[in-house]
């Protein structure tokens, strides 16, 4: 019998609790008249998701972000939230407060009033966070154009290097390894750009399951080809790469947990966003177009190489 995995799970779900077509997108949406109630929901396990190095306090905070990414892309501020954990009968009154302190530095940073919650106990920490926001409009996955350029918020390739770092698999050196541990420990959301440039952009989505995940989801969901001829990458990633032998594509690509987003645009919109990308101090990046067809490419030489679906799957 064949594995499931992560997609085949959720279609499972799909197919037995709606009965219509079911459209992915990065948050719930609940129409009320002219209002959209928006919300969304994400889980944080202790071994499969918070490296032995972390804080209990940063994997609180990384829950919340992980809503607030997603909150982010669609350009709507959340402004409530829900907190579920789970947690084993032996913890300390010292971790519990260590975990308290991660979740008040994120609703204070992203202004968020928790209403409540539930506590359970179990073998290992699980952190479920569920945030809710109320917007006029989303910008969805689906409505990139011909013509649109594609940007990402990045760069990309820390996550991957800094988790390498954090399980003892590959050093590095100076700043380089502040750089990389932080972008897996501290996270920082672009939910200021997407509030930002909402009305500017054609279609978006949070990149946290990877980069090649981000990019076939909105070409397939947009029914359009996406043309990538710039890899959002500095020198230093790229030098870790080298120096290690690594492949920089995956580093970049496949990678996963930036919490950066994609977003595609009209060149007419482009000197505006970034305009205020400088004032928000918010890096971004022009790596690409979009025209008519399927599928996503890398634009090399004078080839065009297919870039795959690899990012973050559970049950691999």
């Amino acid at each position: 019998m064949k594995k499931l995995d992560e997609t085949a799970i959720i279609k499972i779900f799909q197919k037995g609790l709606s009965n219509k077509k079911f459209e992915s997108e990065d948050v719930e949406i609940l129409n009320f008249g002219k209002l959209k109630i928006i919300a969304k929901t994400d889980t944080l396990v202790e071994s499969t998701d918070i490296p032995s190095k972390m804080k209990l306090s940063d994997a609180a905070r990384k829950s919340v972000v992980a809503c607030v990414s997603d909150f982010s892309s669609k350009g709507v501020k959340p402004k409530y939230g829900i907190i579920s954990i789970n947690l084993p009968k032996t913890i300390s009154h010292s971790k519990v407060k260590e975990i308290v302190s991660g979740f008040k530095k994120a609703c204070n940073e992203f202004d968020i009033s928790i209403l409540g919650g539930d506590t359970n106990e179990g073998k290992e920490i699980v952190f479920n966070v569920c945030l809710f926001g109320i917007t006029d409009k989303i910008i969805t996955r689906k409505d990139s154009k011909k013509g649109d350029l594609i940007f990402v918020t990045g760069p990309f390739g820390y996550t991957s290097a800094g988790l390498n770092m954090l399980l003892g698999k590959k050093r590095g050196k100076g700043s380089f390894v502040k750089k990389a541990i932080n972008s897996v420990i501290s996270p920082k959301p672009r939910l200021s750009f997407g509030l930002k440039n909402k009305k500017y952009f054609s279609a978006s989505m949070d990149s946290s399951d990877g980069l090649s995940t981000t990019l076939n989801e909105m070409s397939k969901q947009s029914k359009k080809k996406f043309i990538i001829n710039k890899i959002p990458a500095l020198k230093d990633i790229e030098d870790f790469a080298k120096y290690y032998n690594l492949n920089l594509d995956n580093l970049v690509f496949n990678g996963g947990e930036e919490y950066e987003f994609v977003f595609t645009t009209s060149p007419n919109n482009k000197k505006i966003i970034e305009k205020n990308a400088k004032k928000l101090k918010i890096p971004i990046v022009e790596i690409g177009y979009v025209t008519p067809g399927k599928g996503v490419f890398m634009k090399k030489k004078d080839k065009m190489v297919l870039i795959k679906d690899l990012g973050w799957n559970h049950f691999k």
